[in-house]
């Protein structure tokens, strides 16, 4: 009897935690993590001609970026160009970090980079002139931070002017750059530091 009363508490005992097993719900699939969103075309600051948006490309682009190059990971990074029928264009890059100390990391040397760039491309181009400026923090998410670089070369009379912005929220982190010939009286500065506001807080 104890045998027979031992086996029939096992079988009521598997099948109560079969039905419990049954009656749990599934576990819901882990939710896919959504890409950083980049800037459209007509979030970049007025231009005499419409923007136009290109598409977006994983990795770093081929020509590479005259004050970041060798900064920025081809990794957990893709990148968006933008132009006008005039000679204005843009370019917005995306990378995301494995962490938020790396992301950090990251921010700080594009900081570095840009706030360096003038003097290091003239080493590389003899007779280049120009004025570097720090043009201060926008306060969005964990900061974003605004350079212009405006570059002459007197001998052929020709000037450029760069709008640069390096922000980041949390893991992800967003370079902007902005270029068109002339100087910084005739740049959109204050739509430039609003576009980059606008950028950050894409990212999530």
């Amino acid at each position: 009897m104890r045998t027979t009363r031992t086996f029939r508490t096992a079988l009521l005992t598997a099948a109560v935690a079969g039905l419990a097993a049954t009656a749990l719900p599934a576990a819901p699939a882990a939710a896919a993590p959504v890409a950083p969103k980049f800037l459209s075309a007509r979030q970049w600051p007025a231009s005499l001609t419409p923007w136009t948006a290109g598409p977006v490309h994983k990795g770093l682009p081929e020509d590479g970026s005259v004050c970041t190059a060798g900064t920025i990971p081809a990794k957990g990074t893709r990148h968006r160009d933008f132009r006008t029928e005039l000679d204005t264009g843009a370019r917005q890059t995306i990378t995301v970090a494995p962490t938020a100390a790396k992301a950090k990391a990251l921010a700080a040397e594009l900081r570095t980079a840009l706030a360096t760039c003038l003097d290091r491309l003239k080493e590389q181009e003899p007779g280049l002139e120009g004025v570097s400026r720090y043009h201060g923090r926008v306060n969005v998410e964990e900061g974003a931070h605004v350079y212009s670089i405006d570059t002459s070369y007197p001998e052929v009379g020709s000037t450029d002017i760069g709008l640069h912005s390096v922000g980041r929220g949390g893991r992800t982190v967003t370079v902007l750059e902005w270029g068109q010939l002339g100087d910084l009286d005739g740049a959109p500065l204050k739509g430039f530091r609003k576009t980059t506001g606008t950028a950050v807080a894409k990212l999530h």
